[in-house]
């Protein structure tokens, strides 16, 4: 896998595969997120929807790319300070609130995974998320990058077959639905409120951007970190729609599906890849938060002690256990639906006005762009 060691890779897939990576077992995995943002606004509506949320990311994340090369800042502190001042800690309070929500599914979902395809406790997966995660962290960001990088391609593989089984049992359902061209009013609104939340998932690729040489550069990789993020989210989707609008009411609309193709086999191999995709996720998240740490210790002229990254990734890991222990599906709900305003207004917002600003600013100075 030569490609994958290139600077083309690095400069404009590794940004868009960890994005995607730690956005989807926190998000559209189960596909229950799907059909909350997009599938409950009818067929055509939902595809229209994912159509939104990509061009908010493509944007926001090109913005963002060119403001972390041109100040030369790869960590959410110092990309934040930069961007709003004083006022960063705002979004930091976001951030970490988001994190804990996340890891708090992504620890109840490893733990049900196991136990659903091999009778294993649930703390089994807990505890085998937490080796995952922790040896992830613990090897640094080269690590998280070579493994999210690999296992995105396993997951791109599960999901076409996936797709493949769907349209050659139930194509003709996925035709029809798509036909009948049912869009609900509000289809938009939560393909903003999508985008905009999961662009809190941003401070996870933020170390991956350091190879970035010129804006063209930027742009494109932004871009593409769209798609690349969005790919997965449609193919899904259109596998929940060959069951619409029944799959709209199952708890876990992915499973749902699954068990209508009727396929042991596939059930246990996606819920296996979708168990990778949870390592990722939280490799992702206090990746950042080590990266944050980490700028601290820079700007003392000291190195990070691994005794502050081993307790910190702990330490995170733990508070995710005893989250996921009150099954807070109802705060966790709520959770995101406040959170999606707090990255809005002190991110998305800032990034496209202030950022943008400050861009134009450092170039007309006549720095190199």
């Amino acid at each position: 896998m030569g490609f994958i060691q290139s600077n083309v890779f690095r400069k404009y897939f590794l940004p868009g595969i960890i994005l995607q990576s730690v956005v989807i077992a926190g998000g559209y995995g189960t596909g229950r997120e799907l059909v909350e943002f997009f599938l409950n606004y009818g067929a055509l509506g939902g595809l229209l929807g994912t159509v939104v949320s990509m061009l908010v990311w493509a944007a926001v994340c090109a913005a963002t790319f060119e403001f972390a090369r041109v100040f030369k800042v790869y960590d959410y502190r110092s990309l934040f300070q930069k961007l709003l001042g004083r006022g960063w800690v705002l979004f930091e309070i976001c951030y970490l609130v988001l994190m804990a929500i996340v890891l708090g599914v992504i620890a109840a979902a490893a733990g049900s995974i196991l136990n659903e395809i091999f009778g294993l406790h649930f703390y089994f997966g807990v505890i085998g998320l937490l080796i995952g995660v922790g040896l992830l962290v613990f090897n640094g960001s080269r690590a998280i990058a070579k493994f999210l990088s690999y296992w995105s391609f396993v997951l791109y593989g599960v999901y076409a077959v996936f797709l493949i089984i769907l349209f050659s049992k139930f194509g003709s359902n996925i035709s029809a639905n798509l036909a009948a061209g049912k869009i609900e009013t509000g289809f938009a609104l939560n393909g903003f409120k999508y985008a905009w939340y999961n662009l809190g998932c941003v401070p996870a690729l933020l170390f991956s951007l350091t190879t970035l040489e010129n804006r063209r550069e930027s742009v494109i990789s932004g871009i593409m970190a769209a798609v690349i993020t969005i790919a997965p989210a449609v193919l899904l989707l259109l596998g929940l729609i060959s069951h619409y609008p029944e799959v709209t009411t199952a708890t876990v609309p992915t499973n749902f599906v699954l068990t209508q193709i009727g396929s042991k086999a596939l059930l246990m191999v996606f819920q296996i890849t979708l168990f990778g995709t949870l390592i990722e996720t939280g490799a992702g998240f206090i990746n950042a938060v080590v990266g944050r740490i980490e700028s601290v210790y820079k700007e003392r002229g000291k190195e990070l002690p691994k005794a502050v990254n081993l307790g910190t990734t702990l330490g995170l890991l733990i508070m995710g256990v005893i989250i996921a222990q009150f099954g807070l599906v109802g705060l966790i709900a709520k959770g995101y639906g406040t959170i999606t305003w707090g990255f809005f207004l002190f991110y998305t917002l800032p990034i496209v006005t202030i950022g943008l600003y400050k861009i134009s600013k450092h170039s007309g100075r006549g720095k190199t762009v």
